[in-house]
């Protein structure tokens, strides 16, 4: 019964919830058997409440905490995960620190009370890299959250734990965030599907940067339509959070079920913004085969080259800047906890002057303008979902990536980062696999707040290569393929 259960997707989960065919006691009973078969081999989620979660599931089950059960997202008592960045009430909290291994918050961030709301019942919470920093998920406090496709390599970062949970069958739905690609990065390389939204669409709330549009938080699912369940569940005004703005008049669900009907008549790609970027060559070539799926649809694919300047050096200011508001005041008094990349990454921001951010500013607005015009006759940019394949588990970076040595952990980030930077909605969905196996991916970008159009695009694409009919899956161990 339980593996039955597990291998439902949300939609259907939440379908047989509200029809009272399955309770979420079972559910949680399910999820937990799985977490205990696949945890050992994964550590996806090092964090578990399911005392919290079977009171939870009691309430709802005895009528209460139904108030928002009419609102679009209703998840009727469905398991999900939330990354461990963000705090759930009565439950460790961690961001991956030792500073905070004993961290138990009274209070759950607002994005967490919104989830329970709408009738999502936390479970565990999912493993990140130290405050989000990098592109592989490991930290002091739980170690090495390892690819569930070959259990030798990274599951990305800094979503990784909630990316292997939903490519295992942990959970059905997984909390995340995005600032350089941590929603699309691990969704690639552990063949799931994850959105970075656009920014406003939801709420941060207990984030000190409140301005700034480079952090999202956002969902990770297993295929689109989940995916558009938990962006319902997620999206919406909230007055912790001065960008929020209202839901949409159609749900994303909606939109997506409506993707044939209104599928696009241009799709712009691009594989490495004409050899500008670092990019992994197999991926470059097995994407821009797929990309032309879309041509069976009747959709026609242009090849663009948007101009990235020094677009790559203008996020890096930036991105420093977030690390000032954050972690300054930790810097000058934890100094020996931080790893490297937090104390390189916030020094590098308080070096930088009104000038150097200024300059930032001017690039991100210069490159915002490449894509307008791209947008002006291309409904979405789809590009690679990562510059690289999954690497070594063992490594914080990537060392060269096509060829092309690195200087920084963030040194294969910018196919990500460049969304990031435009306020683009972007979705990371799978399109095959390399000669190693190891999942590739596509990113689906669309102009700013068009998050239901990304949606689209990316279900249409799902639906020609059924992929998401391979999860869940068991872990299985591997070997590290050689750097071509």
């Amino acid at each position: 019964m339980s593996h039955d259960l597990i291998r439902l997707t949300a939609t259907e989960a939440v379908a047989k919830l509200r029809a009272g065919d399955v309770t979420p006691l079972e559910l949680i009973d399910a999820a937990a058997a799985r977490i205990e078969a696949v945890e050992p081999a994964v550590n996806a989620l090092p964090t578990l409440c399911l005392d919290r979660a079977r009171d939870h599931a009691r309430a709802l089950m005895r009528g209460e905490r139904r108030e928002a059960e009419g609102e679009a997202g209703w998840l009727a008592g469905l398991p999900v995960a939330i990354k461990d960045l963000t705090e759930v009430g009565g439950v460790r909290t961690t961001f991956g620190s030792p500073i905070f291994a004993d961290y138990v918050p009274e209070r759950s961030h607002p994005l967490v009370e919104r989830i329970e709301r709408r009738g999502g019942i936390v479970i565990a919470k999912s493993n990140t890299p130290e405050f989000g920093a990098g592109g592989s998920t490991f930290n002091e406090v739980f170690g090495r959250t390892r690819n569930p496709w070959n259990t030798a390599l990274t599951c990305g970062g800094s979503t990784g734990g909630g990316a292997v949970a939903l490519a295992t069958g942990e959970v059905w739905l997984a909390h995340g965030s995005d600032h350089g690609g941590s929603l699309r990065r691990p969704a690639t390389y552990c063949s799931v599907v994850g959105l970075r939204p656009s920014p406003g669409r939801v709420t941060r709330g207990a984030q000190e940067d409140l301005w700034s549009p480079l952090s999202v938080q956002g969902p990770m699912a297993r295929n689109i339509p989940d995916l558009a369940l938990f962006l319902d569940t997620m999206a919406g005004w909230d007055i912790d959070d001065p960008m929020t703005y209202d839901a949409p008049g159609r749900s994303y669900v909606e939109a997506v079920a409506a993707a044939e009907r209104e599928k696009p008549l241009r799709i712009a790609f691009t594989a490495d913004f004409g050899g500008t970027m670092a990019m992994d060559r197999e991926m470059a070539a097995i994407c821009a085969k797929e990309v032309r799926r879309f041509e069976a649809l009747g959709i026609e694919i242009e090849e663009v080259f948007p101009d990235l300047g020094a677009l790559n050096e203008a996020f890096l200011v930036l991105r420093s800047q977030h690390f000032v508001v954050d972690r300054e005041g930790l810097l000058a008094s934890k100094r020996d906890l931080l790893k490297p990349d937090i104390i390189w990454q916030t020094e590098r921001g308080l070096a930088e002057t009104p000038s150097r951010l200024a300059w930032a500013e001017h690039e991100r607005a210069r490159f915002f303008r490449a894509l307008r015009d791209i947008f002006a006759r291309c409904d979405v940019l789809v590009t690679p979902g990562a510059s690289s394949a999954a690497f070594d588990v063992m490594l914080r970076a990537p060392e060269k990536i096509g060829g092309k040595v690195l200087d920084n952990y963030m040194g294969g980030s910018l196919i990500n980062a460049f969304a990031t930077m435009a306020s683009c909605p972007a979705v990371a969905v799978p399109c095959g696999f390399d000669q190693y196996g190891r999942p590739v991916g596509l990113q689906v970008v669309a102009p700013p707040r068009r998050d239901a159009r990304a949606l689209q695009v990316a279900a249409l694409f799902e639906r020609l290569t059924g992929l998401d009919r391979m999860l869940p899956l068991e872990p299985r161990p591997g070997v590290v393929p050689p750097y071509e």
